[in-house]
């Protein structure tokens, strides 16, 4: 990477929270559940949801316990960009 390549934007695209919070309300499971099984209180499942990025120990602690692998949206956008010439802005 040089210094004149530029981050895109573009995985802001990718809404973490709101495709666990899909994930939770799909399963039919509370937010109650999910804080238990995290080890936290209801509330910070709340702010999880609302959340545009998070924290990879986490993702990987939520994808386990939801079986499903968030980071696959990452990895999809990835194969996305590969035809794309490298302009990166974050």
């Amino acid at each position: 990477m040089n210094n004149e390549t530029q981050i895109k934007s573009e995985p802001a695209k990718i809404h973490i929270g709101k495709l666990i919070e899909t994930a939770i309300r799909s399963q039919g499971l509370s937010a109650s559940w999910v804080a238990a099984q995290l080890r936290c209180d209801r509330t910070n499942v709340y702010d999880i949801i609302h959340r545009e990025y998070i924290d990879t120990q986490l993702l990987l602690r939520i994808s386990l316990l939801l079986n499903v692998d968030f980071f696959k949206y990452y990895s999809d956008y990835l194969k996305e960009q590969k035809n794309t010439p490298p302009c990166l802005d974050i």
